[in-house]
């Protein structure tokens, strides 16, 4: 019962963390990235932020070049070329 419960309030704090989400985040390299539009189209938090809800472990531009334009190539939908994410 006590995992459960922990486990029950896990899954309601990292949920409610997509509320708190910023619409775009301001990326180095002259990347804005739209969030918010992320979060709905996807719909699991956990495909990018595997670990926790907030900033991403080891994220840069290795992961951004197989997870964000590896993800895009795959659904054939957004940017995959680098002018379409650098601007």
């Amino acid at each position: 019962m006590k995992k459960v419960v922990v486990a029950l309030f896990a899954l309601v704090a990292f949920a409610g963390t997509a509320f708190a989400a910023p619409e775009f985040i301001e990326m180095k390299k002259g990347v804005k990235f739209p969030h918010k539009a992320h979060v709905a189209a996807v719909g699991n938090c956990k495909k990018c932020h595997e670990t926790k809800p907030g900033k991403i472990e080891g994220f840069g531009k290795e992961w951004a070049h197989k997870n964000c334009k590896g993800c895009h190539a795959e659904g054939k939908k957004g940017p995959t070329s680098c002018k379409e994410c650098h601007k």
